[in-house]
């Protein structure tokens, strides 16, 4: 089934990506995506767990590499429920989520790959001073949410956003448009992600 695309305005839509972006990916997604086959392939002739060759069998709902490129894209686009991903796909919920999870590592890798991935993990204040190199504008955004209150002390502590109406931790997260001249008063890391910044940009 799929999804038939009228014109570029409809592709950005469905996917987030114009006819020329997609284009653009779609060979890379398509050779990592048959590298991994081959590596699973091995792997399993190795173990004695696989004999069938890679592309051997039933082609499924998503017969072309369009058509994976289109389905993982038009997820995390869209946000649907497995129902409406497998209904637009002709395929059962339960076979969604499992090409879903199948695809999403391959479209991950196309992304870095192409240089295209934004930072997610950043272990030091030098990896963040890296990654803002050459801009102009960086923007802060803070928010909070509720969470289970700890009874220890020390974790309070941690967690303790200074309001007193309710227990909420405060999360912070760092956006970089063209930043430049940046100085650092305190940054606290984690590896996964940046707890917080106390920072001044400069004039």
């Amino acid at each position: 089934m799929g999804l038939q695309m009228r014109d570029d305005r409809q592709m950005k839509a469905l996917t987030g990506l114009s006819q020329a972006q997609f284009d653009h990916l779609l060979p890379v997604f398509s050779d990592i995506y048959r590298k991994t086959q081959q590596q699973m392939y091995e792997e399993g002739v190795e173990s004695g767990t696989r004999r069938r060759h890679p592309g051997g069998g039933s082609k499924g709902k998503l017969p072309t590499m369009a058509d994976k490129l289109q389905f993982v894209l038009y997820y995390y686009k869209t946000y649907p429920t497995f129902d409406v991903l497998g209904t637009h796909f002709a395929m059962a919920r339960s076979k969604a989520h499992e090409n879903l999870h199948k695809l999403s590592p391959i479209l991950y890798d196309t992304l870095v790959h192409l240089d295209l991935m934004p930072y997610r993990e950043l272990s030091t204040p030098e990896a963040l001073k890296a990654a803002l190199q050459g801009g102009d504008r960086l923007l802060i955004h803070a928010t909070e949410r509720a969470y289970h209150r700890s009874q220890d002390e020390a974790k309070q502590r941690e967690h303790d956003s200074g309001k007193k109406t309710a227990y909420v931790e405060a999360h912070r997260h760092v956006a970089a448009e063209q930043v430049y001249g940046l100085s650092w008063a305190y940054l606290a890391w984690s590896p996964s992600r940046l707890h917080h910044v106390e920072t001044r940009v400069s004039p």
